[in-house]
């Protein structure tokens, strides 16, 4: 595989002195947890059928009201 030019260009620009290889490497590590997560997901939905449309709404306004707990509680 070969990265083009422009999106080395790119990130060089972006990144410091040997930042490049860090930059990419991180990329590709992301890239993997990524992948195994959707595999997770689609192992889980073959099990246990897709998660209902309501349940990430309510599990993100849980996790916004735990944020503001803590956030009370570190002042």
């Amino acid at each position: 595989m070969t990265l083009p030019v422009e999106t080395a260009e790119a990130i060089r620009a972006e990144v410091n002195s040997g930042g490049f290889s860090r930059y990419l490497t991180r990329a590709m590590e992301r890239r993997r947890e990524c992948d195994r997560l959707g595999e997770l997901v689609d192992w889980l939905e073959a099990g246990y059928g897709p998660v209902p449309e309501e349940e990430p709404v309510q599990a993100e306004a849980e996790r916004r009201e735990i944020e503001r707990e803590h956030d009370k509680w570190s002042s």
